[in-house]
């Protein structure tokens, strides 16, 4: 296990993306995403993608001199287009236009459409809460999980993100997909040869199965699916919310991120910043939401949603990152 600082991690990724074709400003946000994800513990999305994005920039799955544009915009709408490049200065291309126009107009919706995976969500709304705003962010990918009550995968895991900006303190950082476990747990399963409980997958044929590689060539399940078809639900809004409105492709439309060959994915994301100052104002909100906070906190089990990332990051950023000496040669390698 080897230790690198966070600024020679961006660097390296950087790196390794402009020699597989990325623009300067593609690569330099990647990298800031990537090794962000890395410092807060979230190593499935982290370095670990960069090989993955590098074949798909090689390949033409991405295209690498692609420059986010704003291609259309009416009042506290726009959308930008990401040109079917990597997805990270796209996404922050449109959450600057949203909080500009909630700034001017209290609130805004930015769609980004001919996009890639986008790794963190919640991660692209901190400039959102630094701004003292209110943020909700959403996101589809390839298929893999069915509709209620259906047998072959339509929807990505499709994730929500959300952030609430506190007066003094943390912002609340909230992160979920819509699958009942990540992928990630199925992956270590096979790995493992372990069986993983009914209700985490369909195989194949559209049958539950406790077999996590027969999952793997299957589908997810959605959150809840076993009791209630909600967590398939939430998935269908998900979906509509970054594809009809804004012109991406639908899951099913996407080829595999995990797959070398395949299409330019061109799925979307989509980001609404609301201004507290525009409803109850900026002081009640910030006094109602320590109400909340002071209130779960009475139970002592309660941990605020962010908070373990938060200091994960604080921990790198002073003391390094740790990286497996192989997966450091691989990115040297790049």
């Amino acid at each position: 296990m080897a230790v690198i600082t966070i600024q020679a991690a961006r660097e390296l990724v950087a790196g390794a993306l402009r020699n597989a074709g990325a623009n300067d400003a593609m690569a330099q946000a990647t990298a800031r995403a990537l090794v962000l994800a890395e410092a807060q513990g979230l190593a499935s999305h982290g370095l670990s993608r960069v090989a993955q994005y590098c074949v798909h920039l090689r390949n033409g799955r991405v295209n690498g001199s692609a420059v986010p544009t704003v291609v259309k915009q009416k009042g506290a709408t726009a959308l930008v287009d990401a040109q079917e490049g990597l997805a990270f200065a796209a996404c922050e291309r449109a959450v600057a236009e949203a909080v500009e126009r909630s700034r001017e107009l209290g609130v805004a919706f930015v769609g980004v459409t001919n996009s890639h995976h986008c790794g963190v969500v919640v991660d692209h709304l901190r400039a959102v809460g630094e701004a003292g705003m209110v943020g909700l962010a959403f996101a589809n990918s390839p298929s893999a999980m069915p509709a209620a009550g259906g047998r072959h995968p339509i929807f990505g895991t499709n994730p929500i993100a959300a952030i609430f900006p506190r007066r003094a303190e943390l912002p609340l950082m909230i992160d979920l997909s819509l699958s009942e476990v990540a992928r990630g747990k199925l992956m270590v399963a096979a790995k493992e040869g372990k069986p993983i409980p009914l209700g985490w997958a369909l195989d194949a044929n559209g049958e539950p199965t406790t077999d996590p590689k027969a999952g793997l060539e299957g589908s997810m399940l959605p959150i809840g699916a076993v009791s209630s078809p909600k967590g398939a639900m939430l998935a269908l809004v998900v979906e509509l919310l970054v594809t009809a409105l804004i012109g991406a492709n639908f899951g099913f439309e996407a080829s595999s991120f995990f797959a070398d060959a395949g299409n330019r994915p061109r799925i979307g994301q989509a980001f609404i910043v609301i201004d507290p100052g525009a409803l109850a104002g900026r002081e009640p909100f910030f006094d109602r939401l320590e109400v909340l906070v002071r209130e779960m906190l009475v139970d002592d089990g309660v941990r605020l949603p962010g908070t373990r990332r938060e200091a994960l990051r604080h921990a790198a950023e002073t003391q390094g990152l740790n990286v497996a000496d192989s997966l450091l040669e691989g990115l040297r390698a790049l």
